[in-house]
């Protein structure tokens, strides 16, 4: 769980994109009434808040589509699966995603879950799009169909260093994560970047994921004078984290990943959350040409604001105008389509590389608030 948005976004009447985002061409070419999507992502446990996420963007842009009647007639269908962002899990819902038949992927949501579960999509001609995964070693793998409508950790982490640079300027710094793909990966970018800038890191330690008591490592944060911590990893460790530095009176300045800033962080973290800075995708529910969008969303009581609703809107988005203009559901077919076209979708115009990523996409600081808000921060 996070790169410039094409600047020319504001110009384009994206929310018009239903009818001009599928072409007749695919008109008699599709066997069967339905075309299934599996939306998979944790629905439950303590990070199913971003599986909701998923499942919001993702169901709407199915919805709309299906309203749009310009899918040959067909009706495209959401399938949910939980996977509770537990590797193992994620490998058995894989498999029962290839078991029922499915061949398109709307997830997964968190790296470790993403990558064993993208091995058995490639092996068994599933195409799949992740919608918030942000680890770089799951496109590094040289798959042909696997994609994602997120950012990368290697473009986030440089944008945390700057910003740590130029306007936190520590003395000390710590860097904090959970020893898990997503959280490790960043907090070592984040890590390599400072020091490739000439800034030392001073502690760069794991906690364990799950853990209550997180006294130790605060303990040794207030020994060694740390005046910025960096976290690498999920809003519930983080939230602990800071409620419990701040009862034991270290006042260090704390700084983390998308995955951390939600409204979650503050149920736990409480006045301990004020003047966290985070760095997160722009807030594409606060975009004027997304107000049509958004006004739908909201008219079916469902919240456009979670950093992953519209990324997994667009990869729905992708999905549906790449089959269509494919006129087929062969997935090397749908694969080579996505790789050779570009979309207009709310996050912005997107293009892919030949690993799957993104060409483009941005992330920038937010300040986060005791109240559960943000605002953005000096860039």
């Amino acid at each position: 769980m996070k790169n410039s948005t094409n600047k020319c976004k504001h110009h384009i009447v994206r929310n018009v994109m239903v009818g001009a985002l599928l072409s007749a061409s695919a008109t008699t070419i599709f066997a069967g009434d339905t075309i299934k999507i599996a939306i998979v992502g944790p629905a439950t446990g303590q990070l199913a808040q971003f599986g909701e996420m998923q499942s919001v963007g993702a169901k709407m842009a199915i919805e709309q589509l299906n309203k749009s009647g310009q899918f040959a007639g067909k009706t495209l269908v959401a399938v949910p699966y939980d996977d509770a962002c537990d590797p193992k899990q994620a490998v058995a819902v894989a498999n029962k995603v290839v078991n029922d038949g499915i061949k398109f992927v709307v997830g997964h949501v968190c790296s470790s879950s993403t990558q064993p579960a993208s091995d058995i999509y490639e092996d068994e001609g599933v195409l799949m799009i992740t919608a918030a995964s942000t680890n770089p070693e799951i496109t590094n793998r040289g798959y042909k169909l696997l994609f994602r409508t997120i950012g990368l950790d290697n473009a986030q982490a440089p944008i945390a260093s700057k910003y740590i640079l130029e306007h936190i300027k520590p003395k000390s710094i710590a860097i904090i994560h959970d020893k898990q793909q997503y959280g490790e990966g960043i907090a070592s970018e984040v890590k390599r970047n400072l020091e490739l800038q000439g800034q030392s890191v001073a502690m760069f330690e794991g906690i364990n994921a799950g853990d209550k008591d997180y006294s130790a490592i605060i303990s040794k944060i207030k020994r060694q004078n740390i005046d910025l911590v960096y976290f690498g990893g999920y809003h519930p460790e983080l939230g602990l984290i800071l409620r419990q530095s701040r009862e034991r009176g270290v006042n260090a300045k704390f700084m983390s990943t998308e995955a951390a800033g939600n409204k979650e962080l503050t149920a736990i973290a409480g006045s301990a959350a004020e003047g966290l800075s985070v760095t997160l995708p722009k807030a594409f529910d606060e975009d004027p040409a997304n107000q049509s969008l958004v006004q739908a969303f909201k008219d079916a009581k469902a919240d456009p604001s979670g950093i992953f609703v519209l990324p997994a809107y667009a990869a729905v988005q992708v999905l549906a105008k790449s089959i269509s203009d494919a006129a087929s559901t062969d997935v090397e077919k749908v694969a080579a389509t996505i790789r050779g076209e570009s979309f207009n979708t709310p996050i912005g115009t997107l293009q892919f590389d030949e690993k799957g990523d993104l060409k483009n996409f941005s992330f920038v600081v937010y300040d986060w608030h005791a109240d559960g808000t943000k605002t953005l921060a000096t860039q």
